[in-house]
């Protein structure tokens, strides 16, 4: 018995959607796609401890005589701030194959900037240090984007040889030789504080690269006694060590001991809820560096304990973010970079707490995100747009 199929009646063809209408959905639903937790944690904290940090900035500068405007200082810190932050927004939205090609150009780049200091008419000493230069009537510290772009290069080098990083020779070349060039620029302008950063940078790459234990201890044990060294055969800093170490420290009250003390001083005259905000007493000519090195004493004196919890909290829950990043990613380039622009981030900040402290001598490194300088506060908001651009490239399954 033979059997016949009807015959099918054929549809009408359908129109198909525009394809430009698609590829716009398409599009805003990639820029409306949920961020992961570690996104909204590194943006949110460095968001907060840089309007923190105005705050403070023009409560520690209002205090300037002489005739100056009041605001002028924190409006120029405003400016970076302005600048930064969309900055770090965009650097958020580019894929991690970036920051990895243009490692060695944002090196070289920063290292020439870095060389300006040292050019006749460019170049500001201040202090002893020669770590500054003057263009078009705005001062910038070159060697704040050291350190960004010693992490990315860092990171890049040790990820092409990850494969290599069992033998010596392959940690060593270029590792060891660049980063001692590089670090030697800043030593150069005497500025040891901005060194040691560097040298924690490029520590916790290996760190964080895999190095062996026996291979990571060498390059640490040099930078130990680099450090050491450097500070014994400079008098001004032998000075702030003894200074540090001698118990009678009023003995030193007029010469090496006069800003640490009343760092300490105006820290611990604000006990628990503080003087008030703006109410400070040491920022009225008896702190120096107040709205700088140690902005961290006005935060004391003015919003106590209370405060100096807060900003203590911020910088951990920025640490949370960034070492989430780390622990998630299947990427090595990632963990690396990631790992020292933690490092550096969260390691300056303890650093610049403990001068306050007087649990480590003068270093004259700025608490991030909210000591006065613009160029470190860009540095750094830079840094965190690279972190929030790892962020975004987070396995979906890990978020």
């Amino acid at each position: 018995m033979t059997t016949t199929t009807p015959p099918t009646r054929a549809t009408p063809d359908l129109p198909e959607p525009p394809r430009g209408g698609l590829a716009a959905r398409v599009s805003l639903g990639r820029v409306f796609a949920p961020v992961p937790s570690e996104f909204l944690l590194i943006a949110s904290t460095a968001l907060l401890l840089t309007g923190f940090g105005l705050v403070m900035v023009l409560s520690a500068t209002s205090a300037f005589g002489g005739g100056e405007n009041p605001y002028e200082h924190v409006i120029k810190q405003g400016v970076f701030a302005v600048i930064g932050v969309p900055l770090m927004f965009v650097a958020s939205r580019m894929p991690v194959v970036f920051w990895r090609k243009i490692a060695w150009v944002t090196l070289i780049g920063a290292t020439a900037f870095q060389l300006l200091v040292f050019v006749p008419g460019l170049g500001i000493e201040s202090n002893g240090n020669r770590n500054w230069v003057q263009i078009a009537g705005f001062q910038f510290q070159p060697a704040e984007f050291l350190k960004i772009a010693l992490a990315l290069w860092m990171g890049a080098v040790l990820y092409r040889k990850r494969t290599l990083l069992t033998k010596w020779a392959h940690v060593f070349i270029p590792v060891v030789p660049v980063a001692i060039m590089v670090i030697a620029t800043v030593l150069g302008g005497k500025d040891l504080g901005t060194a040691m950063i560097l040298v924690l940078v490029v520590l916790a790459a290996l760190f964080f690269a895999g190095v062996r234990l026996r291979m990571f201890l060498l390059p640490a044990i040099g930078a130990v006694v680099a450090v050491v060294a450097l500070a014994v055969t400079n008098e001004n800093r032998l000075a702030r060590i003894m200074s540090f170490l001698n118990a009678g420290t009023l003995d030193c009250y007029y010469d090496d001991c006069y800003q640490a003390l009343h760092g300490i001083w105006g820290l611990a005259s604000g006990g628990v809820f503080g003087l008030g905000l703006g109410n400070s007493k040491e920022k009225y000519d008896w702190l120096p560096a107040a709205a700088n090195d140690y902005i961290f004493a006005i935060v004391g004196e003015e919003l106590g304990l209370i405060g100096c919890a807060v900003v203590l909290a911020l910088f951990a829950l920025f640490a949370v973010g960034a070492f989430h990043i780390i622990r998630k990613t299947d990427d090595t380039f990632v963990r690396i970079v990631a790992g020292a622009i933690a490092i550096w981030i969260v390691g300056q900040a303890l650093i610049n707490i403990g001068v306050v402290l007087r649990v480590f001598p003068v270093l004259g490194v700025p608490l991030p995100f909210m000591s006065q300088g613009g160029t470190s506060l860009l540095s750094v908001l830079l840094a965190s747009g690279v972190l929030l651009s790892f962020a975004r490239s987070l396995p979906v399954r890990s978020r």
